[in-house]
């Protein structure tokens, strides 16, 4: 899919057939979402292999366009390719696209990217942070390279999800998110490997995944896929044969299925000052702790360890997590 967007006619003009043959007819914004929702919210990512001079470049580039044209947010851009969500309107976004569409073309490089936008009424993020680091999704600094690009599994898109998950024998259906992230949703019958971070999801697949069984059809899927497409590419080279990833991600599938179809359940958290999207993709219900950022249930924000604005049920086993994850990184 294309960064491009549909609503800019100069762009889309002027770009060659296969930046924009793909981009999707609901993508379109409605009426009452363009009254409501004035802000696009896009989540993107893409593994291709890029060369440290370009990461540098790329990193100023859009640290200074987002600026100059309030798009805010989080982007990771390393020598395998970037990720990220961000917020702005619709020019906003639409500049952002234009800018790194033509970075791509002046090098030659394929855009291609994974990408995802939802609208909501003010902006989700209050800074524009863009980094070059040495992933875009970390496995950890001790871990071998993964090529990505080359190595990854298959994808299965969001509308034929649910028949493949069903129709696959032996299937293993993993949820490659943390384990904060699931408890808030997840599909019917998928594994919760319990990590409290991605790089804790290699020691889960030593310890859990049946390896002396390689050809065991194995499918994964997370928030927008930069995760589980990585861990598509970590099993193969593991030997695992049968690898498989939903494509877009959860948000696509919320997107593409409708809610008496979904087998999803429960509320997606997303990277945001949203904290979670329900299936609609609309804000969730989800707050989150002001002192150790733990996503808070209504239910948490009734306990009397609740003080709003101060500190929450959590906040001590979040001091532990984080103690325990700097020891270990260490």
């Amino acid at each position: 899919m294309s960064f491009l967007s549909p609503y800019h006619n100069n762009i889309r003009s002027n770009c060659p057939v296969s930046l924009v043959k793909h981009v999707p007819q609901r993508s379109i914004m409605t009426e009452e979402a363009k009254k409501n929702d004035n802000f696009v919210i896009a989540a993107l990512y893409q593994f291709i292999n890029l060369s440290k001079s370009d990461c540098e470049e790329l990193c100023t580039s859009l640290r200074k366009l987002m600026n100059d044209v309030d798009v805010r947010g989080n982007l990771r851009i390393a020598t395998e390719g970037l990720n990220g969500t961000i917020s702005g309107t619709r020019e906003g976004v639409d500049t952002f696209n234009k800018y790194l569409r033509s970075f791509f073309l002046e090098r030659e490089l394929k855009l291609e990217p994974i990408y995802k936008e939802s609208y909501h009424s003010a902006h989700v993020f209050r800074r524009a942070t863009v980094k070059v680091r040495d992933q875009i999704v970390s496995f950890g600094p001790s871990r071998e390279f993964v090529d990505v690009e080359k190595e990854k599994g298959s994808y299965v898109l969001p509308k034929d999800f649910d028949e493949f998950v069903e129709k696959s024998k032996d299937l293993v259906l993993v949820d490659v998110r943390n384990d904060y992230e699931v408890e808030m949703g997840t599909f019917r019958g998928a594994i919760n490997p319990k990590t409290d971070t991605f790089q804790d999801f290699v020691e889960f697949v030593d310890n859990t995944l049946p390896s002396e069984k390689p050809e065991t059809p194995i499918a994964m899927f997370c928030t927008g896929g930069v995760r589980c497409e990585k861990a598509t590419a970590f099993l193969k080279r593991k030997g695992f044969k049968n690898v498989f990833h939903l494509k877009g991600g959860i948000l696509q599938y919320l997107q593409d299925v409708p809610e008496n179809k979904s087998s999803w359940k429960g509320e997606c958290y997303v990277f945001d000052r949203r904290v979670s999207v329900d299936h609609d993709l609309h804000k969730g219900s989800y707050a989150k702790c002001f002192a150790c950022r733990t996503p808070l249930s209504k239910e948490d924000m009734t306990k009397d360890s609740y003080v709003e604005g101060v500190s929450c049920p959590y906040c001590e086993v979040a001091k532990m997590r984080r103690r325990m994850y700097h020891k270990k990184a260490s």
